[in-house]
């Protein structure tokens, strides 16, 4: 079985060494998707207008890793 992909902020800056601020950033920029990326938890929340992000780690650490290797060849070039 797959299991849950779906993870908290936290947890996926520290899984992807970055920032939660970075992580969002790439989110409010449209760097990562909804629904491929991210998604809405509005999950205990009493303010559903602002709920947090849940994300799919897996699928940011390939936008991620693309973003520092084209910044890698920029420096380089």
């Amino acid at each position: 079985m797959l299991g849950d992909i779906w993870n908290s902020s936290e947890f996926t800056a520290k899984k992807l060494g970055i920032t939660e601020y970075r992580l969002s950033y790439l989110r409010e920029s449209g760097l990562l998707k909804p629904g491929i990326h991210w998604k809405s938890s509005p999950y205990g929340q009493k303010k559903p207008w602002n709920p947090k992000a849940l994300y799919n780690t897996k699928m940011c650490k390939k936008i991620i890793n693309n973003i520092y290797l084209d910044e890698k060849d920029n420096l380089a070039a």
